[in-house]
């Protein structure tokens, strides 16, 4: 009888409220909920709030479980659910199930969808629907802009820069059937009623598409340069396979090193010219579109990739892409960051016309806004794990979920490679990559992003959580904003960081390498071996110090800590070493440099990985003068060719010292055993260093977690090979993949350690 009376209850008509938190809004979650409530035979309702989507749900319980079961495996692909909660109301009656308009409900908000690469289905209605063939914004509630067009929640149409393009009856009708892939899609438009692109050349201006598309093949065969305004700002375009436009752009730009990120047609032009296994291909394909740095395997431009074995890669995601490779009868363009020097991407098409026209033969316009700057996104693949290196478009802002509170915490970033993090909840919310706060144009877009994240997450900062770095622009900036502040040591922030991604709130050995951050000593950190958690760490071991002559100067030139190693360990002598990195130089140079450290001007001290790598760099001819930040390393890391299984002695006391290291790869160079596979000793070494320290540490504490974070795990040789040798003997290792292991995560790692120390002053 309990049984029969528990199966009648379940077939009885409920009412419910389902309440969905996450990234829901923008992603084609109300039409999505209506086909289910449909397929379930439910009546009530589905709304946008600015918290989430809610749901009225009447009908069977039975099949009010079944419809939330639903909803969780079968939501929009780029939807990210973090809950679903069921609350039985009072019973109501609906004849029918509708979308009703979004409220601005309180302060909390729902997640902000990123930008979304276009959809396949997206790409056939381009051919088959007459008001949108080759209609170069085409967009549904799958695909298209999102958080480059977004100023406010709840996300509709008077909220973006869509709102001045009213849709024509077509549009309006797909916009309102619910059965529509359009249905309530904020940006849809056709070529009737929406954005229109422009053409300009030095002699006149072109309108149509049509001629537009025909006009920049012509110009990109003909070995022009286009600025191209992309989802999130400018881009600049050039044919990747004519080396003397590649070299023009490189020089116009003044992009003396740095390689360039290049767009294939399709992932058979891609597989033509570089390696693509199983996950590169998920990556690369996946509506994130990041540019996925892979192996060569057929030359471009040389002047693309300037002598590294990887290209920038990355496939079309905007409908104007396609409509080009059409028309176009190359495989692939060079796509770069439409910007003068280290300036912010340009977004204005004002100023595109005014400054990009001194890089490029023609500027392509179109009339709606970008509100949020975001560059493009880059990532690479480390065993089978995408990693991602610049979080920008279509990763950013989507949130990173936390088992913290963190609510009313900014966390201002670093200085290089930057990007901020709010507090919200239980959520960290990362903004996009800012770039290096070094110039005022940069400092500009970081506050106008700031402003612009507070009012569009509802957040009010009461808690500052800044670099101890006293100089750095984001300290400056955070305690001008006279709000409590909390001093964050970099390299723990690093940890934090990556723990943080994790929820790991506990004791873990962090291994920290990276090029330089403050350390408490006053010296320059960079090679850090933690025991810690996200309230505090103690400095277990570190690299040993070395002086910077010059300080900052030894990152553009590698010399002069190849200079200080070889002094150090060989004293006068090692001007008498007979090598090529010595001959090269001037030698009035290095005597300025040897008296500099004699006399200690100018020398601060550093335990930085990045500056040994600079150093081995040097000594090794490698890379004596860096072109742009972190060549060195990148050229050593690229100089690796074979599978070499040695690697070189090191010194582990109370430090760690690399003196019998330096001493044998000098040996090694006199010798003439080649630059490759001194390399590959030289990062075996590296990694035997993080094995034995994380080994022993295990062995003393019973600690057997090890986080591993820092700019130097952007290197693929050393991630790939400690992330592997450490599982296999038994740790639990943690290294980041949503967030950038370089200083783009390091606001995260401040937000997480400030909402620790303010819970234990709580306490």
């Amino acid at each position: 009888m309990n049984k029969l009376k528990r199966l009648s209850e379940n077939f009885r008509d409920i009412t419910a409220n389902i309440r969905v938190k996450g990234l829901v809004q923008g992603v084609g979650f109300r039409p999505f909920i209506y086909r289910l409530a449909y397929r379930y035979n439910l009546t009530g309702w589905v709304e946008n709030r600015n918290d989430g989507v809610v749901i009225k749900a009447i009908g069977q319980e039975n099949k009010i479980d079944e419809f939330i079961g639903s909803i969780k495996r079968e939501a929009p692909v780029a939807s990210n659910i973090s809950s679903v909660s069921k609350e039985i109301k009072e019973h109501e009656e609906f004849n029918e199930f509708r979308i009703i308009k979004s409220k601005n409900a309180s302060k909390e908000i729902t997640d902000i969808s990123p930008d979304i690469a276009v959809c396949d289905a997206c790409l056939k209605d381009m051919k088959a629907q007459p008001h949108r063939i080759d209609y170069p914004f085409i967009n549904c509630t799958n695909c298209g802009p999102r958080f480059s067009i977004i100023k406010d929640l709840p996300y509709d149409r008077e909220k973006t820069t869509m709102a001045p393009f009213i849709m024509c009856d077509t549009c309006q009708k797909e916009y309102e059937d619910v059965l529509d892939r359009r249905f309530h899609a904020q940006p849809v438009a056709c070529n009737y009623c929406g954005p229109i692109y422009k053409l300009h050349l030095k002699s006149k201006t072109i309108n149509h598409l049509n001629e537009i598309i025909l006009t920049v093949k012509d110009l990109l065969h003909d070995g022009k340069i286009i600025a191209v305004k992309g989802i999130g700002g400018f881009q600049i375009a050039c044919d990747a396979q004519n080396q003397a436009a590649v070299k023009r752009l490189r020089d116009l730009k003044n992009r003396e090193g740095k390689p360039f990120a290049v767009m294939f047609k399709n992932v058979e032009a891609l597989k033509e010219f570089v390696f693509l296994n199983e996950a590169e291909q998920r990556s690369i394909t996946s509506w994130r579109r990041p540019i996925l740095i892979l192996k060569e395997k057929q030359k471009l431009a040389s002047d693309v990739s300037v002598g590294f074995n990887t290209i920038g890669t990355m496939l079309p995601y905007m409908p104007f892409h396609y409509l080009l490779f059409e028309q176009l009868n190359i495989p692939a363009i060079v796509l770069t960051s439409g910007n003068i020097s280290e300036e912010p991407i340009v977004i204005d098409n004002d100023e595109a016309l005014k400054t990009l026209t001194r890089i490029a033969d023609a500027v392509l316009t179109y009339n709606r806004d970008i509100y949020n700057r975001t560059d493009d996104s880059v990532a690479f693949i480390i065993n089978n794990r995408e990693r991602v290196i610049r979080r920008s478009r279509s990763y950013s802002p989507e949130p990173v979920n936390l088992n913290l509170n963190v609510d009313g915490i900014f966390a201002a970033g670093a200085e290089l490679v930057n990007s901020f993090c709010l507090g919200k909840g239980n959520q960290a919310i990362l903004s996009q990559h800012i770039g290096d706060l070094k110039n005022l144009e940069t400092l500009e877009f970081y506050t106008e992003s700031y402003k612009r994240f507070k009012k569009l997450f509802r957040a009010k900062p009461e808690l500052v959580v800044h670099d101890m770095h006293p100089d750095y622009l984001s300290t400056n900036f955070a305690k001008d904003l006279k709000l409590e502040t909390i001093e964050v040591q970099h390299h723990h922030a690093h940890i934090a960081s990556c723990m943080a991604e994790y929820g790991l709130d506990e004791k873990v050995i962090g291994v920290s390498f990276d090029g330089t951050g403050l350390g408490d000593d006053g010296n320059i950190w960079g090679g850090e071996f933690f025991i810690c958690d996200l309230a505090d760490y103690k400095r277990l071991t570190h690299f040993d110090y070395m002086p910077l002559p010059g300080g900052d100067q030894t990152t553009k030139e590698p010399w002069r800590t190849g200079i200080s190693y070889l002094y150090k360990i060989f004293g006068r002598e090692f001007l008498n070493l007979n090598t090529p990195f010595l001959k090269e130089l001037d030698h009035d140079k290095v005597e300025f440099i040897v008296q500099a450290i004699e006399k200690n001007i100018n020398c601060p001290l550093s335990s930085s990985a990045g500056r040994l790598f600079d150093a081995v760099a040097a000594i090794t001819n490698i890379c004596p003068v860096s072109k742009f930040h972190a060549e060195a390393p990148m050229r050593l890391e690229a100089a690796i060719k074979s599978n070499e299984s040695y690697a070189y002695p090191f010194d582990f006391g109370e430090t760690i010292s690399f003196e019998t290291t330096i001493r044998e790869i000098v040996e090694d160079l006199k010798e003439g055993f080649p630059v490759s596979g001194i390399s590959a000793k030289f990062h075996n070494t590296v990694i035997n260093v993080i094995f034995a320290v994380a080994s022993l540490a295990r062995k003393e504490t019973g600690i057997n977690k090890v986080v591993l974070s820092g700019g130097t795990f952007q290197n693929r040789y050393i991630l790939s090979n400690i992330e592997s040798k450490l599982i296999l003997e038994g740790f639990e290792v943690f290294t980041q993949t949503k967030v950038p292991s370089n200083d783009g995560g390091i606001a995260l790692g401040q937000l997480v350690i400030g909402a620790k120390r303010r819970e234990k002053t709580k306490d």
